[in-house]
């Protein structure tokens, strides 16, 4: 009995990972298109931004300081040690979509990390409200995929449609030439997947953990079991912020790669 309640609470803990209907949109074919929870959560991240950023930012000061100083802080890191490595006289064409994408995924990342479902619930009985859009595949495979067409289109432009097409196939002799370009193409799309799956799976990782520490609490009902849940499950909040800052990082980094990848000569 106490391990069944133990397992229901993790999986109530853990439910803001999967989206939840909130009203219908339209209908395709005779299916309902549903405005989702974590629809509502990537709207709202995106107004943030849209409020936030330009307001501190733009304000009329020589040095930045505060918030704004470590917005700056953030921007000039992503551009210097992230981007400019790989892209070198490329970086500022592409640094403002790189800038939209850390920004954007680390929103997303820390508003997961609030219990915005919970504080609803408690005001307006409502539980389908909240959650973490990193921790759902689909809103993980559109970003990777944005990624994905940024990437081809950036090499396209650069080198034209077949001389980009021509890159997939390295210099080998002519009867590997199929395989190898074959091989290639596998390869770029396992890019496009794995951008998806890493932070996807990461972000899911980290609610699950501390949904089934939290879940001792119920399992147990023990005082030193409650404390010790209590204590892993802040010290794991701690460590999901610092994976929400690092999962942005990377996201970008290998975006950062993979454009430098299809735009220089010598890939």
């Amino acid at each position: 009995m106490n391990m069944t309640l133990g397992i229901l609470a993790s999986s109530k803990l853990v439910e803001e990972v999967t989206t939840k209907k909130l009203f219908p949109l339209f209908t395709v074919g005779g299916h309902e298109v549903w405005f989702t929870s974590h629809m509502l959560m990537i709207a709202v991240a995106s107004i943030l931004l849209m409020i936030v950023l330009p307001a501190v930012l733009y304000r009329p000061k020589l040095v930045p300081s505060g918030f704004g100083n470590a917005i700056e802080t953030i921007c000039v890191f992503v551009r210097e040690d992230v981007a400019r490595p790989f892209l070198k006289d490329d970086t500022d064409k592409y640094i403002g979509i790189l800038w939209t994408l850390f920004f954007f995924i680390l929103t997303l990342n820390l508003l997961g990390l609030m219990p915005i479902a919970q504080m609803v619930f408690m005001f307006t009985g409502k539980h389908n409200i909240g959650g973490a859009p990193t921790a759902n595949i689909w809103v993980t495979g559109a970003l990777a995929t944005f990624s994905f067409i940024l990437f081809h289109a950036a090499g396209i432009q650069r080198k034209g449609f077949w001389h980009y097409l021509a890159t997939l196939s390295p210099k080998v002799p002519w009867p590997m030439l199929p395989f190898m370009f074959v091989l290639e193409l596998i390869s770029s799309f396992v890019r496009l997947f794995s951008l998806a799956i890493r932070l996807f799976a990461n972000i899911l990782a980290g609610h699950i953990l501390i949904g089934t520490i939290l879940g001792f609490i119920v399992l147990f009902k023990s005082f030193m079991v409650a404390t010790g849940s209590l204590i892993g499950t802040v010290m794991m909040s701690l460590l999901e912020i610092f994976v929400a800052f690092l999962q942005a990082y990377i996201f970008v980094f290998l975006t950062a790669i993979f454009i430098s990848f299809a735009v220089d000569d010598e890939h």
